[in-house]
C-alpha cells in the first residue's frame, strides 16, 4: 500500500479532491423522554411519532423512553444537520410537553423497575425486539441500557474507490480490496480511538442515582446534591460504568480481516455463558432472553466501531457483510453533545470526516494481543484521565506525552483538510477549533462541562434539566414548513399502518420463528470472494 503521503500526493489534484468531497455521512442521535420535574417519562411512544417498529428516522433503543433519531444518508453537511434538527423539532412538538435529556449518562432513576423496556407490537419480530431488550436487563441491568449516545456512519465515494484501486497492486478483486481497506480504516480508527473522548467526550459527570450505592473502582468527588465527577474524565460512558460486558472481554474478535472478523462473532453468537445460562431462557413459560450465548444477536457486541453493510429483508448483519462486503463503518464513540440541541455539531462531524479519511489513507500494520492490550490500555487512561496534565499514553510499547501524540495526527489531518477545502477554510477552521484545546483541556466538552457543573457549584442534574428546556423551546418554536409537517406525520401514519400490516399477516408461533431464525447459527457466516 501507498504511505500516506503518496497517497494525498495522488488525490492533490481536481478529481483526487472531489472523490475526496463524495462522503457519505449517516448521524444516529439518542435522546431519553423526560417529564416537567426532569425525570425518565415512563408513558408509551408518542403515537403522533409513528410506530418505532417500522419507522424510518424515529425509533426507540432500549427503552421506551429512549428515543433515536435517524437521518437519510447524506453528502452534505449542512442538509444532514438541517435534517437531523427538523427531526428533533416535528419530534419535541409531538411529545405531548415532554422533553429530551439532553446528555449521554442517565436522568434521575428511583427505581430501575420503572424504566420500560421498548415495545414494538404483536408481531414476531416485535416480539423478539422487546425479548432481547428483556435479556439486556436480566444480564446487565436496565440503567446501563438508557445511556445515550451519537452514532456517526461513514463511507467514502465510489469515485475515491476507483483511484485507489487503480493505484494497488491489485492482488485483490476491488470489492475485497474496500473490505480490507476498511479494516485497515478500523484497526488504526481503533489505535487513535481516544482521540474522540478527548476532544468530543461529554460525560466527566453523572447523577449519584447511576449508581445507587453500588461500590466501584473509581474515587469519585461529588459537588451539589447528587453528583459525582471525576476531576479530569472525558467520557464515563465509556468507562467500565458504560456499556461493557466483561463476558466479552473472551472473545477476542480479530479486526485483521473481514472473514477474521466474521469468524470470530460467528464464534461469539454460539459461545455458551455459564453465567447467562443462569438466567434461564424460558422459565414457567415465559421467555426471559432469546439464548443463553455470550451475544443473543450480533447487536449485542459492544464495540466503539463496526463495521457495516445495509442488510436485505431477513438477513443479519453478519450475513450482509458475507455476501458483499464492507459498505460503510459506524462510528459508536460518541457522547453526545450537551452544547447542540441536536446532540453533535458542524465541527464536529467535519473533524470526524478528516480523523476517518486520515485512518482510511495511513498504512495499517494488523494487531495482536499486545496490540489489543495497548489500544484498551490508551482508551481507558483518556475517558478516566484524558484532561489530567501530563497524561502519557503507550504507543508501540513507548510512553508518548498524549498532547505530543495528538500534535502528531493533526499534522497529517491538516494535509487532508487544505486539499478538501480547496479556496475555502472550512475545514481548517475546525481543525483549528479542536487544535486549541490540546493545550488547554478545559475548552474541551467535557472541561466546559467541569466548568458549567463543578466550578460553579451547580449539580448536575439541574444544569442538564436548564439545558433541556432551553433546547425544548428552541425546538418546539423550530420552523417547519407545512409541506414538512405533513411529510412527517404522512410517514408516522404510514409508519403505523405498515405494523399493523405485518400484524395481521398469518405467521407460525413465536417458538418456531426464534428456532428458525437461530437455525443458521451452527456454521459462521463466510466472506465470499467478489
Amino acid at each position: 500500500m501507498n504511505s500516506f503521503n503518496e497517497t494525498i500526493d495522488l488525490l492533490s489534484n481536481g478529481e483526487g479532491r472531489e472523490s475526496l468531497l463524495g462522503m457519505l455521512r449517516g448521524i444516529e442521535r439518542e435522546a431519553l423522554r423526560i417529564d416537567d420535574s426532569g425525570q425518565l417519562a415512563k408513558d408509551g411512544h408518542p403515537e403522533k411519532l409513528g410506530s418505532a417498529l417500522t419507522h424510518s428516522r424515529i425509533t426507540t433503543d432500549y427503552s421506551e423512553s429512549l428515543l433515536e433519531f435517524i437521518t437519510p444518508v447524506n453528502t452534505n453537511i449542512d442538509t444532514l444537520l438541517e435534517g437531523l434538527t427538523q427531526t428533533h423539532a416535528y419530534s419535541v412538538k409531538n411529545m405531548n410537553g415532554q422533553s429530551l435529556w439532553p446528555v449521554s449518562m442517565p436522568c434521575y432513576v428511583g427505581d430501575e423497575k420503572d424504566i420500560p423496556i421498548a415495545r414494538y407490537g404483536c408481531s414476531n419480530n416485535g416480539k423478539m425486539k422487546t425479548l432481547y431488550r428483556k435479556g439486556l436487563t436480566h444480564r446487565y441491568g436496565p440503567l446501563m441500557q438508557i445511556i445515550a449516545g451519537v452514532h456517526f456512519n461513514f463511507s467514502v465515494s465510489e469515485k475515491l474507490w476507483d483511484s485507489l484501486y487503480e493505484n494497488s497492486d491489485k492482488s485483490l478483486t476491488r470489492q475485497d480490496f474496500i473490505s480490507e481497506s476498511y479494516f485497515g480504516m478500523i484497526r488504526n480508527y481503533r489505535r487513535l480511538v481516544w482521540v474522540l473522548p478527548y476532544f468530543f467526550g461529554s460525560s466527566p459527570a453523572l447523577c449519584s442515582s447511576f449508581i445507587k450505592g453500588q461500590s466501584t473502582e473509581f474515587d469519585f468527588k461529588t459537588t451539589g446534591k447528587g453528583t459525582l465527577y471525576l476531576p479530569y474524565a472525558t467520557s464515563l460512558r465509556m468507562s467500565d460504568l458504560g456499556y461493557t460486558n466483561q463476558e466479552q472481554e473472551q472473545l477476542n474478535i480479530s479486526y485483521n480481516s473481514l472473514p477474521e472478523y466474521l469468524n470470530g462473532v460467528g464464534e461469539a453468537i454460539r459461545m455458551p455463558s455459564e453465567s447467562f445460562a443462569k438466567i434461564g431462557v424460558k422459565v414457567d413459560g415465559e421467555y426471559r432472553q432469546l439464548n443463553s450465548n455470550v451475544l443473543q444477536i450480533e447487536n449485542e457486541f459492544y464495540s466503539p466501531i463496526r463495521a457495516k453493510r445495509v442488510a436485505k429483508s431477513g438477513e443479519k448483519p453478519s450475513e450482509a457483510l458475507a455476501r458483499a462486503g464492507v459498505e460503510y463503518i459506524e462510528v459508536r464513540a460518541l457522547d453526545v453533545n450537551p452544547y447542540s440541541p441536536i446532540g453533535i455539531d458542524a465541527s464536529q462531524v467535519k473533524f470526524l470526516d478528516l480523523f476517518l479519511l486520515y485512518c482510511l489513507l495511513l498504512s495499517s500494520e494488523k494487531t495482536d494481543a499486545s496490540a489489543e492490550a495497548e489500544i484498551a490500555a490508551n482508551l481507558k487512561a483518556v475517558v478516566l484521565e484524558g484532561r489530567k496534565p501530563g497524561l502519557a499514553l503507550s504507543r508501540n510499547g513507548q510512553q508518548v506525552a498524549l498532547n505530543e501524540w495528538l500534535n502528531d495526527i493533526f499534522e497529517p489531518m491538516t494535509r487532508i483538510a487544505k486539499l478538501l477545502d480547496g479556496e475555502g477554510t472550512q475545514y481548517q477552521d475546525a481543525l483549528t477549533q479542536w487544535h486549541a484545546t490540546i493545550n488547554d483541556p478545559s475548552k474541551t466538552i467535557s472541561g466546559r462541562v467541569i466548568d458549567d457543573v463543578v466550578n460553579q457549584g451547580i449539580d448536575h442534574g439541574v444544569w442538564v434539566k436548564q439545558l433541556s428546556q432551553q433546547y425544548h423551546e428552541y425546538l418546539s418554536n423550530y420552523p417547519l414548513s407545512e409541506s414538512t409537517m405533513a411529510e412527517y406525520e404522512a410517514e408516522a401514519a404510514a409508519s403505523l399502518q405498515q405494523q399493523k400490516d405485518v400484524e395481521t399477516q398469518p405467521s407460525v408461533g413465536f417458538d418456531e420463528f426464534l428456532a428458525d431464525y437461530f437455525a443458521d447459527l451452527a456454521e459462521p457466516a463466510t466472506a465470499v470472494n467478489q
